[in-house]
């Protein structure tokens, strides 16, 4: 459970570096953007690193890699929602529904 806490505290940081500057930074330099961005992604690696840390050897690398991705897209798509005022789409749903079944496939299934 720690490591998808860390998980999820990464990919908070991830998206605000990713995405943040769409909604916070639309009057700044492009410059001014990636430094700042820089500044946001250092907290992601702050948690990344310790997440891979502590869950490998109860998950595999690629398992590892693969409830980040899902963790990223649960993050993301709240982020659109809530701070992009984006709306969910239906092959949206779909999709992710897709990547959450392959992320139970790869974990859940021995």
């Amino acid at each position: 459970m720690l490591t998808v806490l860390l998980l999820i505290c990464s990919n908070i940081f991830m998206t605000l570096a990713w995405y943040g500057h769409l909604k916070f930074f639309q009057n700044q330099s492009l410059l001014f953007v990636i430094f700042a961005s820089w500044g946001i992604a250092f907290f992601e690696y702050v948690f990344q690193v310790p997440a891979n840390r502590f869950g490998y050897g109860e998950f595999t690398a690629t398992q590892l890699k693969l409830i980040q991705e899902a963790v990223s897209i649960i993050i993301f798509i709240a982020f659109a929602i809530i701070v992009l005022g984006e709306s969910m789409k239906w092959n949206y749903v779909v999709a992710f529904g897709l990547m959450m079944i392959a992320v139970w496939f790869a974990v859940a299934v021995k």
